[in-house]
């Protein structure tokens, strides 16, 4: 499998779901199985059904976070040394050419994509278009709507 690129506070994320997973999720599920046991016959009993699979919900999640943070590379923006170039990492102030509106993203792994927050995916349109420009370059992203332009203002390794 391929490295999944995290940030530092992406890691320490998942860590922290994993670490609530295991430590409080688990247990409580564990006791509401063992509690709707007592309740005598399972084959009609619907709060073993609902606890069963609200277990089988925790157990993947546990495994595919397991996978995750085993197999990821995790990156400190503050490390990168790209020379004004935009990486994974890196957050961008842009400014779209159409309306002069100005954003400010973090290019993140996928698991820590959140718009509300300004972080984008690494993967996505608009990220891509930004790989490898620098300060005063002009990104162009293909949207749904058409190409959309964006003069690249700062790049910070913050």
């Amino acid at each position: 499998m391929q490295k999944i690129p995290l940030t530092v506070a992406g890691a320490e994320k998942l860590k922290a779901e994993l670490q609530q997973l295991k430590s409080v999720a688990r247990p409580e599920v564990i006791a509401a199985i063992a509690e709707a046991r007592s309740h005598g016959d399972l084959s009609e009993n619907a709060e073993y059904e609902a606890a069963k699979d609200r277990q089988g919900f925790i157990e993947g999640r546990i495994a595919e976070l397991e996978s995750k943070l085993s197999h990821a590379q995790i990156i400190d923006p503050t490390e990168i040394h790209a020379e004004g170039k935009i990486v994974f990492g890196a957050t961008v102030t842009v400014s779209d050419l159409e309306t002069d509106e100005e954003a400010t993203y973090q290019i993140v792994g996928d698991d820590e994509a959140d718009i509300k927050t300004g972080k984008i995916s690494v993967n996505s349109p608009i990220a891509r278009a930004m790989i490898g420009k620098e300060e005063g370059d002009v990104a162009e992203v293909q949207a749904p709507s058409g190409v959309r332009e964006y003069d690249i203002l700062t790049v910070q390794y913050i």
